[in-house]
């Protein structure tokens, strides 16, 4: 299991400049955590082929939440730190929210499948 801080929303995920969408000053923060805990707590080969991604989240707040705008970000670092190779990987893909619990969290179990 991989426990990373409570990723920001796609809505700012990502900002607009000069015309080209990049990720935000909190995005790039996010993925530069996110990728640096992911590699402490999963340290080791890459997965190869086809992947089961479990998601608990455990949201900062009882504000109400689009539970899939978390997503993108997550994945992001879970490729990004080559917990797996690549997003197109993942065949079962599946979100829990749970209570608040601060500072928020999500919990990620990546499982290689046949």
């Amino acid at each position: 299991m991989i426990e990373l801080p409570w990723p920001p929303t796609v809505n700012h995920y990502y900002t607009i400049a000069r015309g080209r969408k990049i990720l935000s000053k909190k995005g790039r923060q996010y993925r530069k955590t996110a990728i640096t805990e992911a590699i402490i707590q999963q340290p080791g080969k890459t997965i190869e082929g086809p992947v089961s991604v479990y998601i608990r989240a455990y949201p900062p707040d009882k504000r109400k939440r689009d539970i899939d705008n978390i997503l993108k970000p997550v994945l992001d670092a879970l490729t990004t730190a080559r917990v797996y190779g690549d997003d197109s990987q993942v065949t079962d893909l599946r979100i829990v929210k749970f209570n608040p619990s601060k500072p928020g969290r999500v919990e990620i179990t990546v499982c290689g499948t046949d």
